[in-house]
């Protein structure tokens, strides 16, 4: 006889029930972790995969500078801004001399070169606080690029007044990009770190490029280079972004990008059949100074990659 005292059996099909969804989500969880694992893994195994990570990477980088100057911290690269008159000294270079730019949109960094007695010098690499858009070249006013190709600046495009500090205009359009009916204006180099088109530096770093500048054009020097590249033409980055839908304009600026490194001159550039096309340069020559022209000309080199 039962006791009305005795605790009745526990539901045994609703705890094996329980057990059973427990059970599933668990299951579920699982796959999912292993189908991300899976996925990761054989991604980095093939070309396609390793080249997306490496992109995604680039990405990241790209925003470092700008946040960090939002955060009140040094940009990483910074020359010691102070000791210009040493740095000077010590690669052998003065105040007045022919001048030559580079800028790297990825790494977001602006060279500046110094012609020397033998050919040009790398003075400063200084960080780029801001650009805006994407890799690739600008294509019509509003579309918020920061323009890519060969760009001269001969003083008038200087302006000491600037809403961003210090600036100077690129010269976008060139002849290259009026022939694709690119369109846009007042792209500049300036201070501010804040960009809609321009490439934006701090204002302490633009100082000292504007004082470089303005004392070559003193010295007589009426006019400067400035090759603005979507990245460093390394192996690396050419195999990285082969695929995207700018790889055939970039491959066509690799040899400017090449020549440079080779002889430390800035190649001659000229625009033939709406293409750009480069020569090599003499350490003696200065005609790479000069405003682009639309000429043909037999190729005297070719550089290798």
């Amino acid at each position: 006889m039962t006791s009305d005292l005795e605790t009745p059996e526990p539901d045994q099909p609703t705890i094996r029930k329980s057990s059973k969804k427990t059970t599933l989500k668990n299951q579920l969880f699982l796959f999912c972790v292993v189908t991300i694992l899976t996925s990761l893994i054989f991604g980095f195994l093939t070309k396609s995969g390793q080249q997306a990570y490496d992109a995604w990477y680039d990405e990241l980088r790209m925003t470092r500078n700008w946040v960090n100057y939002k955060l009140g911290l040094p940009l990483a690269g910074t020359p010691d801004l102070a000791n210009r008159k040493q740095r000077l000294s010590e690669k052998g270079l003065k105040m007045g001399a022919p001048i030559f730019m580079r800028i790297f949109k990825l790494e977001s960094e602006l060279e500046l070169w110094m012609r020397g007695e033998d050919g040009f010098k790398l003075f400063a690499t200084y960080p780029i606080c801001r650009w805006s858009g994407r890799l690739g070249p600008k294509l019509k006013e509003g579309d918020r690029q920061s323009p890519e190709g060969i760009y001269t600046v001969r003083q008038k495009q200087l302006n000491a007044n600037s809403r961003w500090y210090k600036s100077f205009n690129l010269g976008y359009p060139n002849i290259y990009d009026k022939s694709y009916s690119r369109t846009g204006s007042y792209l500049m180099v300036h201070g501010g770190c804040s960009s809609i088109g321009c490439y934006a530096m701090t204002n302490e770093v633009m100082k000292e490029i504007w004082e470089i500048v303005l004392a070559s054009y003193r010295r007589g020097n009426k006019i400067f280079t400035v090759h603005s590249f979507p990245f460093r033409m390394t192996a690396r980055n050419m195999r990285v972004y082969n695929q995207k839908k700018w790889a055939p304009f970039w491959q066509s600026l690799k040899p400017a990008y090449d020549l440079f490194n080779i002889a430390h001159v800035p190649p001659k550039v000229s625009i033939c059949k709406k293409a750009y096309q480069f020569e090599e340069a003499s350490k003696e020559d200065n005609t790479h100074a000069q405003d682009l022209q639309k000429h043909c000309r037999e190729m005297t080199i070719g550089a290798e990659s």
